[in-house]
């Protein structure tokens, strides 16, 4: 989709007004999931969610819509499942951990921690900084990091 676009001018001082047209459209969300067989291509499935702020209409996927999805992968690839979640907070609900409990036989979910720098390469790189680095070379050879 490309963005509306409008034009204005105002007498100085003032704060120009724009009227957009086609704006109130609505707010899309996707989510989707990579899923690896062994020994087959690699698969996107993925769901979209269109928000467009009418009464009683849900902003963002709801934990139905993730339940689904998982049912739906696990239909399309015919092969037990195995389920990584952040925290989101729609992943946490009470209704879902339920739902992971009664489908124990083809479904495994693994919830990532909080904060995991190990799982951050970025977040490793801080000790080897320029400002963690000596001012002379190391004395031998085998005190010096090996990068």
């Amino acid at each position: 989709m490309r963005p509306p676009k409008g034009h204005t001018w105002a007498p100085r001082g003032r704060t120009p007004q724009v009227r957009v047209r086609g704006a109130n459209r609505g707010r899309f969300s996707v989510t989707e999931l990579v899923c690896r067989k062994s020994g087959e291509r690699s698969r996107l499935i993925y769901r979209l969610h269109v928000y467009r702020g009418r009464r009683g209409e849900a902003k963002s996927f709801t934990w139905q819509d993730y339940r689904d999805l998982i049912v739906v992968a696990h239909h399309q690839l015919q092969a037990p499942v195995v389920w990584v979640w952040d925290n989101l907070n729609v992943h946490l609900v009470d209704e879902l951990a339920l739902f992971f409990v009664e489908n124990e036989e083809w479904l495994t979910v693994f919830q990532l921690p909080s904060y995991a720098p190990e799982l951050n390469p970025q977040e490793g790189t801080g000790r080897w900084s320029s400002a963690a680095w000596p001012t002379s070379p190391p004395p031998t050879s085998t005190t010096w990091p090996a990068l």
